[in-house]
Parts: structure tokens; C-alpha cells; sequence
């Protein structure tokens, strides 16, 4: 098979490389030309495990290129993948500028059949606009070409896309076309060879689908942040709980943790697409308001403790902080708890030490000109002479750390633990002070 992406992001290189993977011929194509001259070289702009060498793997193969050439790229792919940006605009709205702009850019080379696929996640309609687009593209310049439209968003997760793409859940296909259906189900094949994951819908469900996915796990997530809050006030453990509910099948163990809220690149940007989209058809999606409300506020929550502890004395204090990244496994601070909780320590007057295993170069870059943020090479590092240590990602190397340690380098024996990672008895009986996410001990009273 012969496939065309445009858009060498975080969709565009592990959906390219992982297609070259089972033998396809992947053209990436990008309108940042310093960007496609590094990939060239081997360098890889984002961090997912196990991307860079499939990436180098498939390039030295010959089964992967990277280029700012349209005309080659459109003259290349059977299929036409459009893995592009979807920003947030102001008013909470998917930008498809870019996703528009490849349209026009496929509609005006375009010389034979095509199956042109959205993988970008955008809002339902938007396969519409594309198919007006490449027709008017053809249009101004006379031309009568066939050529199919597909939707087929992507379910990746960060730090685990590769197995995600190698072994789906599902492959959802939107598409009203027999054809492009056989032949969306010839290019996935080596993908769901054990038993059929495709699902096959028409355009808008798919398109919708997307969105639903996500918002779904984001109101999971802010659903069981508000259920921390209240056993945290009536005296209960919510991580006993969280067992308790999850063990019932319909609701299930999945993304029922407690912590400092969703972040990242795609949860907090579909659903305020999806809050758009809902308003333009004149729904006031109250729950998905309360989903980011809850979100918003539980960012928070850690520096709200602190501040109850420490009161007037957190002006002037170190604090520091474990965990940068939005979650294990990457570098990406898009929308990230530790941004928040960086900013409101900052503006109560603290310092922060930070360290995280993989995202400090983002970290640094974020921060810049900011003396008031520190980075420490290694964890324990960061903890020496702070007033308290906050955790905002769950990395392994924090599940089980040398608390004895902890203990000798922290100014006061403090952990404000915001992923629930310690058991709460344990660090009683070592005397330090633990606070966590719904765990029964409120903000201001010591563990000990």
C-alpha cells in the first residue's frame, strides 16, 4: 500500500511509522522544513517509547520518508491521510485551517482515485467541509477525478501509541463508500489479523465517536476527583472505593484514580470542541461543564493543602515537586497539573525545585527567564532543605522511594502526594506528614 500523511505530529508519525512497520510505503509530508530535515537525520521531535527506532528502522528501509514535497506526496498515496493540528480557538472551537488547507492542497493535484482519510480529530461535519473543499479545488481547475471520503480518528494514548496502533481496541472507518470500506480493512489487516476490530459507520457517527471517547474518560476522571473530595470530608478512603466500584464489570477499574486532574493534548481540547459543537445545535451540555469545573479546580488542589498547612509561611518557602509531564511515559506539559501548581506556588510567593525523568528540557523551555523555578538532575536532589515535597505525576521511579531519605532532606517531613501513590500507615509510623486525594486526613492535620 501506498500512503500519504500529512503532518509529521504526534498522530502522523507513529500512524507513519508503524504502516511502514508492516510494509507499506509511508510518505510524511510537512510544511516545516527544519522539522523534516531532522527527521531525515534520525531525530525524532517528540518522545514516545520505542518511536525513534521504529522511525530510523523503517526510514533506513526505505519504507518511510519524510518531505516538504506536495506534489510528490499527493502523486504518491492511494491513501491521503490528513493528520494535522485541530487548536482550540477562544471560543473552545476545533481550528480546521490546517485540516482545510491540505484539502485544498490534495483537491489541486489530485490526478487519479484516492481515499482521503481524517485522522485529525475534528467536529462533526467537518468530512462535509473537506469533500467541498477538494470540489471546489477540482473545480477551478477543470478537473473530474474520483475519490473517496473516510473518517478514522485515532485512540492513541501517550507513552503507549505504538501498542495502541499495533494492537487496537478498535478501528473505527466513517464511510458511506463499499470501496473505501475494503480498502480501509486491506491497509488496517496486519493490525487486527487475530479477530475483526473494525467498525465500520457512517462519517458523522465516527466523527462523533472521537469526541465521545474522550469526554467520556475525562468525565470518569472528574467524576471520581469528586468523589475524592467527599470521602476526604465525611473521613473515608477513596482509593478503598475506587476498589469497591471498580470491581463491578459495568464500571470497570479504567481511569477511576483520583489525582490533580486531566491534561495533555486532547482531553481538555475536545471537550470544549464538544461544548461548541453542542451549543451551535442549541445543547447546553451541563455535564461537560461540570467536567471542566471539577478539572479546573482539582489542578489546584495540592497548593490548597500546602497553603492550609503552611499559611503565611508558604511566601518565601521551597517547595518541591516531583512529575512535570501530564502523565508517565512523555514529555508533553500541554494543559498539565504541575503547570498550574507551578503558577500558584510562584504567586503565593514560593519557589520551586522540580525534576521529572523525562520532561525537564520542557520544562525549562516553559519557564525560562523564571528564577524562581529551579530543576534538579535527580528526585532527590529537588527535596533538599524544601518546606514540603508535591507530587503531580505517577513516574515509577516515585512508587517506591527511599522515605528515610525523604525524611533527612526535606526542611519538614511533608508529602502532598497527588496521584495516591503511598500508603498512608506506612508514612505515619516513618513520621512524615502525608496528605493525599481523598484519603480521610484534610489539609492541616498532621499524620503523626
Amino acid at each position: 500500500m501506498k500512503v500519504t500523511i500529512f503532518g509529521s505530529g504526534y498522530v502522523g508519525l507513529v500512524t507513519g511509522a508503524c504502516l511502514a512497520e508492516a510494509g507499506n510505503h509511508v510518505v510524511c509530508v510537512d510544511v516545516d522544513a527544519a522539522k523534516v530535515a531532522r527527521l531525515n537525520q534520525g531525530e525524532v521531535p517528540i518522545h514516545e517509547p520505542g518511536l525513534d527506532a521504529l522511525i530510523r528502522r523503517n526510514h533506513a528501509g526505505g519504507r518511510l520518508e519524510f518531505t516538504t514535497d506536495v506534489a510528490k506526496a499527493v502523486e504518491h498515496g492511494l491513501f491521503q491521510l490528513i493528520a494535522v493540528g485541530t487548536p482550540p480557538g477562544e471560543d473552545g472551537s476545533a481550528d480546521l485551517r490546517h485540516v482545510l488547507e491540505v484539502a485544498r492542497t490534495i483537491g489541486a493535484r489530485l490526478q487519479r482515485h484516492a481515499v482521503v482519510v481524517t485522522k485529525s480529530t475534528v467536529p462533526v461535519g467537518t468530512a462535509d467541509q473537506v469533500r467541498a473543499t477538494i470540489d471546489a479545488a477540482l473545480a477551478a481547475r477543470g478537473a473530474t477525478i474520483d475519490y473517496d471520503i473516510v473518517s478514522n480518528p485515532e485512540f492513541l494514548k501517550e507513552g503507549a501509541a505504538i501498542q495502541d496502533f499495533m494492537k487496537p481496541d478498535r478501528v473505527v472507518i466513517g464511510t458511506n463508500s463499499t470501496r473505501s470500506t475494503e480498502l480501509m480493512r486491506a491497509l488496517y489487516e496486519p493490525f487486527t489479523r487475530n479477530h475483526d476490530r473494525l467498525i465500520v459507520m457512517d462519517i458523522r457517527s465516527a466523527e462523533l465517536t472521537k469526541y465521545a471517547a474522550n469526554t467520556m474518560l475525562a468525565t470518569k476522571i472528574s467524576f471520581m476527583n469528586e468523589l475524592a473530595n467527599i470521602a476526604e470530608r465525611v473521613g473515608a478512603d477513596i482509593e478503598r472505593v475506587r476498589v469497591g466500584i471498580g470491581s463491578d464489570p459495568r464500571i470497570g477499574y479504567g481511569f477511576i484514580y483520583p489525582g490533580t486532574g486531566y491534561g495533555g493534548s486532547c482531553f481538555p481540547k475536545d471537550v470544549k470542541a464538544l461544548i461548541h459543537s453542542a451549543q451551535q445545535v442549541g445543547i447546553e451540555p451541563e455535564v461537560l461543564h461540570a467536567v471542566e469545573a471539577v478539572n479546573a479546580r482539582q489542578k489546584a488542589i495540592l497548593v490548597r493543602k500546602l497553603a492550609a498547612v503552611l499559611g503565611a509561611g508558604l511566601r518565601g518557602a521551597k517547595i518541591a515537586l516531583w512529575g512535570l509531564a501530564f502523565k508517565p511515559n512523555t514529555d508533553d506539559m500541554r494543559e498539565a497539573p504541575s503547570r498550574v501548581i507551578i503558577d500558584a506556588l510562584l504567586a503565593a510567593g514560593a519557589s520551586v525545585c522540580a525534576y521529572d525523568p523525562i520532561a525537564m528540557d520542557e520544562a525549562r523551555r516553559l519557564y525560562a527567564g523564571r528564577p524562581q523555578v529551579s530543576f534538579s538532575a535527580d528526585a532527590y536532589g529537588a527535596t533538599a532543605g524544601a518546606a514540603a515535597l508535591l507530587i503531580a505525576t505517577e513516574w515509577q521511579e516515585f512508587r517506591s522511594p527511599d522515605f528515610e531519605r525523604l525524611r533527612t532532606l526535606l526542611a519538614h517531613p511533608r508529602i502532598f502526594d497527588g496521584r495516591n501513590l503511598y500508603d498512608p500507615a506506612l508514612l505515619v509510623r516513618l513520621g512524615i506528614d502525608y496528605y493525599a486525594i481523598g484519603r480521610g486526613l484534610r489539609a492541616g492535620e498532621s499524620a503523626r
